[in-house]
């Protein structure tokens, strides 16, 4: 009797065997008509028999089984994950089975499947879901760490700031800059230069004749806005601390760096750390004398701390180095204009008054005050030049303009308002 049940068992087992083989062959066939959802049904139909089944039949079932996810994703990212978790699995039972070739191109198109996915998502501004695709992308292969980059990246775009510092931290653990060789060359007849993918596709256009004056660069680091990505994060999260070491680090490991002195510079002006920030721009300078940016930062800078006369001179040597400066004139005019708030209120004071010394004072003041209106305009005027549709400037010089008795100018910039009103 015992001899009797072990071969019913067995053959209870091969029954079963048998059962799930033609299973797994009908759903087989329903891929290859491109009927997805009836495959992914058939497969249901014996999911709780897989574990017990033999490597072969198993490795069969998650091809299939990735195949179907990935005909029926329609950019969806759970089938997606599906899809690329199945194939794994494949490769994982058995790296050289028969099976595995076709579990290697279904990785390969799933991959695809996912980058192009993200690309939808981040034009449509689903930067969480394209960051999403784009990592599990990346962990298919991992010899492209752009694509971990780019996850990095959407998460930031899309305030998942804990995935967004964890692909960052895991890029920095990895020794990341983004710099890579890139190549160009130029056509003939048009001599427009175009850039390619590889070295081996440029050489093929050059082999061809089509192309000339090759040529190759290497690509900016990226470093610079990792770092300043992942302080904005901590900043934004008020670990400041972190941030602060983050760049500490960082000056120490490149001290020359001119992005992470931009980087600590900036991580300063956002936390309101007006001296430290002035500091780093001031060593900038050292290296970049000519920068109109620079001063005009510290301009900025000087004026939040309440430093109008260090404010103005850096305004101005920003206007040196570059006369049509819209921001710095238009910084400067106005720091000269506060000037006339106190002019004004000590005016309105002695208005009322029956003293004559009074109304001499008065007089003063109103000459004083016409004086920063002059003081002002040439500013304001060059700003207008530059930016004519700002009706904020035009309103402006209307006021100066009527304050000063310039008429004609007073029209002028009357019936630009009315214009811009109508």
């Amino acid at each position: 009797m015992k001899k009797q049940f072990l071969i019913a068992g067995l053959l209870l087992v091969s029954a079963i065997t048998f059962g799930q083989k033609k299973e797994i062959k009908s759903a087989q066939k329903a891929v290859n008509s491109g009927k997805f959802s009836e495959a992914m049904s058939t497969l249901k139909g014996v999911e709780g028999l897989v574990s017990s089944a033999e490597s072969s039949v198993k490795e069969h079932y998650y091809l299939v089984k990735g195949q179907a996810y990935l005909g029926d994703a329609n950019n969806n990212y759970e089938k997606l994950d599906a899809a690329a978790s199945s194939f794994e699995k494949v490769l994982s039972l058995n790296k050289n089975s028969k099976y595995a070739s076709e579990a290697q191109i279904g990785l390969q198109e799933t991959t695809n499947a996912l980058l192009t996915s993200a690309q939808l998502d981040q034009k449509s501004q689903k930067f969480v879901d394209g960051s999403k695709k784009i990592y599990r992308g990346y962990t298919l292969s991992k010899k492209d760490t752009n694509y971990l980059y780019y996850a990095a990246s959407l998460a930031k775009d899309g305030k998942d700031y804990i995935s967004s510092i964890k692909y960052y931290e895991e890029l920095i653990d990895l020794g990341y800059t983004g710099i890579k060789e890139e190549f160009y060359a130029t056509k003939k007849g048009t001599k427009e230069e175009s850039k390619f993918n590889s070295k081996e596709e440029r050489d093929l256009v050059l082999r061809k004749g089509e192309y000339v004056i090759p040529r190759s660069k290497f690509s900016k680091s990226k470093k610079g806005a990792i770092l300043k990505n992942m302080i904005y994060i901590y900043l934004n999260n008020g670990e400041n601390e972190k941030a602060a070491q983050l760049i500490k680090n960082a000056r120490a490991e490149s001290p020359n760096d001119k992005n992470l002195m931009y980087t600590e510079a900036e991580m300063y002006y956002n936390s309101g750390d007006m001296v430290n920030y002035k500091k780093i721009i001031n060593e900038l300078i050292k290296k970049d004398p000519n920068n109109p940016d620079l001063y005009y930062n510290l301009g900025v800078a000087s004026s939040k701390n309440g430093e109008k006369k260090e404010a103005l001179s850096y305004y101005t040597k920003a206007i040196e180095l570059n006369p049509d400066y819209t921001e710095a004139l238009i910084n400067k005019a106005q720091l000269i204009l506060d000037g006339e708030s106190a002019i004004v209120e000590e005016m309105n004071k002695l208005a009322d008054s029956n003293n004559s010394a009074d109304w001499d004072k008065y007089d003063e003041l109103k000459i004083e005050k016409n004086n920063v209106y002059k003081e002002a305009l040439p500013y304001l005027e060059s700003a207008s030049r530059l930016r004519p549709d700002s009706m904020d400037i035009v309103r402006t010089l209307k006021g100066i303009y009527s304050q000063l008795g310039m008429d004609d100018k007073d029209k002028a910039m009357k019936a630009i308002l009315e214009k811009n009103q109508g």
